[in-house]
């Protein structure tokens, strides 16, 4: 028996059916938490899952060998390896700092007049340092082993170092060591250019072999350090994988990673899963008062065609496939006071910013470029946004979802605290 209100079994059916299918039509567009199609192209093209493989490097025979990694882990914290034997790789890319120091300018046997870079997935970039004066990782981390204030060593003395202490790793990769009894332990490069010189010719291709090796078995270690997802990256997969997200971004850094996307205009540079385009741009960021002025990518981009290390050089191991150099633009004014970009991921724990760490905070950093001040020197790409001050808490909000471990030899570390 069923009363006049009562539905047929048939229709309720019916009815249910038609009720959850519309409950998982209005789920279904709620998956997609407000974002259009082209939005989630592009999320999902800034998520760490999209960065693809690591890019060979043919300048380096050993880049990927694991024992190459493991000598250069441990000349990468070797302090014997600078001229008062107290400054290592490690000493300004440290690891409990996400590989860099926290300070505006970095100090080692002296103070430099830029901030030290982080070195987490620096292996996909073409070119290294602030201005891209360097062209691999290898030619990178001889930089400052012969910088008088950095390191401040000689490569007679760094050759030394290898004989005496790394003879059995260095000649399994590299084979065997030339003597060095009949050489002057002052030989070196500029800082003792006189016994340098006065070495023969051969001796010192050699000794400057031994150097070239200690920078790539260095660049093995370096290819390994990379960083690991974050909130950002687990709410992109989420939302990409129709599983739940809520609850991984508060409203405010949602709200953040739209302007970040939209009317900040931030992903003009900081795109892709590194959150870079790993070129250089002129963004007004006034020089330190104290310093000489820096012409950043205009001096870079001359100093890494004339570098006795890149990829054309003697030293490379693929001499002919240097594309980067080929196409490379010089003397240009557009270069003038232009920077690297460098990746966003993990910027909540690298304060102080820019290339010499003018500013102490993210929020200096975002007042910055809402402001679009006038460059010092050449012309800023920036123009003022208008951002309110909720945009500019929100914009910042984003950018600490972007703080994820570090990953070392496969091994992740925690996120660097302050």
């Amino acid at each position: 028996m069923r009363g006049r209100g009562d539905m047929p079994a048939t229709r309720l059916v019916v009815a249910t059916a038609v009720l959850l299918a519309t409950v998982t039509v209005t789920g279904a567009v709620s998956d997609q938490g407000g974002w259009t199609a082209t939005q989630r192209d592009e999320l999902r093209s800034l998520a760490l899952s999209a960065l693809g493989p690591l890019p060979p490097d043919p300048t380096n025979r050993v880049a990927d060998d694991p024992r190459a990694a493991q000598l250069g882990e441990r000349l990468f914290f070797d302090t014997r390896l600078s001229a008062d034997g107290k400054v290592a790789c490690g000493t300004c890319h440290q690891p409990d700092r996400d590989f860099q120091d926290g300070i505006a300018l970095g100090r080692g046997a002296g103070v430099t007049a830029r901030r030290t870079m982080p070195v987490a997935a620096a292996a996909h970039s073409p070119f290294l340092f602030w201005d891209g004066r360097k062209d691999s990782l290898w030619a990178q981390a001889l930089g400052p082993l012969e910088s008088a204030v950095e390191h401040g060593g000689t490569r007679t003395q760094y050759a030394r170092e290898i004989a005496e202490r790394y003879r059995t790793e260095y000649e399994a990769l590299f084979g065997p060591l030339l003597d060095l009894s009949a050489v002057p332990a002052a030989g070196g490069f500029d800082s003792q250019a006189g016994a340098w010189l006065a070495l023969h010719p051969e001796q010192r291709q050699a000794i400057t072999g031994v150097f070239v090796n200690i920078g790539k078995a260095i660049a093995a270690y370096e290819r390994r350090i990379e960083f690991g997802p974050s909130r950002f990256d687990r709410y992109v997969e989420a939302l990409a994988g129709g599983r739940r997200f809520d609850g991984i971004l508060t409203s405010d850094e949602i709200a953040g990673l739209k302007l970040f996307m939209g009317k900040a205009n931030c992903t003009q540079c900081h795109n892709g899963p590194l959150f870079t385009n790993n070129e250089f741009h002129n963004t007004g960021v006034p020089p330190r008062p104290e310093l000489p002025l820096d012409d950043g990518r205009l001096t870079g981009a001359a100093a890494v065609l004339a570098d006795e290390f890149n990829c054309r050089s003697r030293w490379s191991d693929a001499p002919g496939k240097c594309a980067e150099l080929d196409y490379l633009v010089t003397g240009d004014h557009v270069l003038q006071r232009a920077y690297k970009v460098p990746s966003l991921r993990n910027v909540a724990e690298r304060a102080p910013y820019m290339n010499a760490g003018q500013f102490g905070t993210l929020r200096e950093v975002l007042e910055h470029y809402n402001r679009a001040p006038a460059a010092a020197k050449g012309h800023t790409e920036l123009r003022s946004l208008r951002l309110t001050r909720t945009d500019l808490r929100r914009l910042e909000a984003f950018l600490r979802t972007l703080t994820g471990p570090i990953v070392v030899n496969g091994a992740a570390r925690p996120p660097a605290s302050r």
